[in-house]
C-alpha cells in the first residue's frame, strides 16, 4: 500500500511540474520576448523613391503610384497603389486600369531617410534611394 501511494505522488509531482512548464511556456510565448524582427518607422517611407529606371512615390496617407521610365511612362501615366507596412511586411496593392486590384508583398531590409531596400519571396531585390 505504501508502495501504490509513494508511487501515485511521484505521478502526481511530475505531473504538477509537467502542468508548471506548459503554463510558463504559454506565458512566455504570449510575450515578445522572441520576436527579434524589425520594426520599421513607415514615417520614412513617404516621398519619391527611384532604382535605376523605376519609381514609387508613397504619401504618408497609405496611396502612391509606381512607373517606369524604361516603359516610357511618365508620372502622369503612373500605376496607383495603395500601401502597409506592418514591422516588416510591405504590401503594395496595384490598382488595374481595366479593374481588379494585384497585392505584392515584399520583406523590407532597410529603411532610412536615403535607402529604402526590400525583397519578394521570389528572390528579387529592389534598392531604391529618396528622391525628393
Amino acid at each position: 500500500m505504501k508502495k501504490t501511494t509513494h508511487i501515485n505522488q511521484k505521478i502526481k509531482n511530475i505531473l504538477q511540474f509537467g502542468l508548471f512548464v506548459c503554463c510558463i511556456a504559454i506565458l512566455m510565448s504570449s510575450c515578445d520576448l522572441f520576436n527579434r524582427k524589425e520594426k520599421f518607422d513607415k514615417t520614412l517611407l513617404s516621398g519619391c523613391w527611384v532604382s535605376g529606371t523605376l519609381y514609387e512615390y508613397y504619401n504618408a496617407d497609405g496611396t502612391g503610384h509606381t512607373w517606369d521610365i524604361l516603359d516610357d511612362v511618365t508620372e502622369e501615366e503612373a500605376q496607383p497603389f495603395t500601401w502597409t507596412l506592418e514591422k516588416r511586411t510591405l504590401t503594395q496593392i496595384h490598382q488595374m486600369e481595366m479593374g481588379g486590384n494585384v497585392p505584392k508583398i515584399y520583406t523590407v531590409t532597410k529603411l532610412n531617410a536615403t535607402t529604402l531596400e526590400y525583397h519578394d519571396d521570389y528572390g528579387k531585390y529592389y534598392t531604391f534611394t529618396k528622391e525628393k
